[in-house]
């Protein structure tokens, strides 16, 4: 590894404009994305702000009758996290794996796009998930990509409590 020193001088301008409610993507193959969520949310919690948290499930592998449940409760919680967005009463709101809803078609886009834009000003909106809908990324202001570089899963390491699961 190559040593260099450290910056001296700021990295960028301080930005000018307005300050306002973000919508905030990660999403990628990479682990981290419900972490970094999380952090947000841990950092506005100790700011004494207000914060909720949903979270959708994956279900990677459930069967026909379980996708159906499934699919029941990804639109009330939709239905829940929508009304939280929308009260203005929440600094941020996780919609954590909320991708996964969406492409299985559990919950409608459209209605997520609409509500993500008539959100009030001040609500940020922090969003994960694998895959993330194109028409989401586009209406970001912040969106990371969590990219898989290396995994211990892939040399047979299982997942470790309290760091995966």
């Amino acid at each position: 590894m190559q040593t260099e020193t450290p910056p001296s001088d700021k990295p960028y301008d301080k930005p000018e404009g307005e300050r306002r409610g973000l919508v905030i993507v990660n999403t990628g193959d990479g682990k981290g994305k419900s972490t970094a969520a999380f952090g947000l949310a841990f950092r506005a919690t100790g700011r004494g702000k207000a914060v909720k948290v949903y979270q959708f499930m994956k279900v990677p592998s459930a069967r026909f009758g379980e996708h159906r449940l499934a699919a029941q409760v990804a639109r009330d919680g939709w239905a829940r996290a929508r009304a939280a967005i929308l009260s203005g009463e929440y600094f941020l709101v996780v919609l954590d794996e909320v991708t996964y809803p969406l492409i299985y078609g559990w919950l409608p886009l459209q209605e997520v796009l609409d509500t993500l834009a008539a959100r009030p000003g001040d609500v940020h909106v922090c969003l994960t998930g694998r895959r993330c809908p194109q028409e989401i990324i586009d209406v970001a202001d912040t969106v990371t990509e969590m990219r898989l570089v290396k995994h211990a899963f892939q040399a047979g390491v299982p997942a470790q409590r309290g760091i995966e699961d």
